[in-house]
């Protein structure tokens, strides 16, 4: 018999009680990706791809490298995000499942503290 009101059994949702969580940050990377990419995407269409200098120039811009460490740590994050939820539905192995977790959040780390140290040491020259 459970005496929990409906709504006391509807949040945390999950059986580690962070669905509900993992759901937003999902959703709120998503929603950050989006301007970034088209940002970053028409900001490279007015540049010349073939010219380092142009580039370094680019990057060197105070708004500019903000912005493209705020799109390198979203989309680790989001990344990360996405492949664990494929990982947790389809790995049904214990030991697969925990080593694939992670190896898949490390891999996010590294890829985005190698992102974020190549845009800082181009920004710093």
């Amino acid at each position: 018999m459970n005496l929990a009101s409906p709504l006391a059994r509807v949040r945390g949702l999950g059986s580690a009680k962070q669905g509900t969580e993992h759901f937003w940050q999902q959703r709120v990377t998503a929603v950050l990706l989006a301007p970034l990419c088209l940002w970053l995407v028409i900001s490279l269409l007015g540049l010349d791809l073939e010219d380092y200098g142009a580039i370094v120039v680019w990057m060197r811009a105070p708004m500019n490298t903000v912005l493209l460490l705020i799109l390198v740590v979203a989309a680790c994050h989001h990344g990360q995000l996405g492949v664990q939820v494929v990982i947790e539905d389809y790995i049904h192995d214990d030991g697969q499942k925990v080593t694939s977790l992670i190896m898949v959040k490390f891999l996010a780390i590294v890829a985005g503290l190698a992102s974020i140290l190549a845009i800082l040491r181009v920004f710093l020259g």
